[in-house]
């Protein structure tokens, strides 16, 4: 996951990683996420709620072998109540 426009991440090896993660305070680690250009620009809006994203907002992006699924949010909060209510298969 990336916070952009900062260059600041955080990797989960789970989904259900992300709540607690969130709970404790949104811990991040310098660096950007090395993907193929372009995974994210269709993402306008907010998985959670659907405002649109702004310039900060936060990329999730999921591994499915050689796929890439990215997700957008507009704060850590909608990430985590997202992610508690099974994600893109609530």
């Amino acid at each position: 996951m990336q916070e952009v426009p900062g260059a600041r991440k955080a990797a989960f090896c789970r989904l259900e990683h992300v709540v607690p993660w969130a709970l404790r305070g949104a811990h991040w680690t310098p660096g950007e996420i090395v993907e193929p250009q372009g995974v994210a620009d269709s993402i306008r809006a907010c998985a959670q709620c659907g405002a649109e994203l702004g310039e900060v907002r936060l990329l999730l992006v999921r591994h499915r072998g050689e796929h890439r699924i990215p997700d957008g949010f507009c704060s850590v909060d909608h990430l985590a109540d997202w992610a508690k209510a099974g994600g893109r298969w609530r």
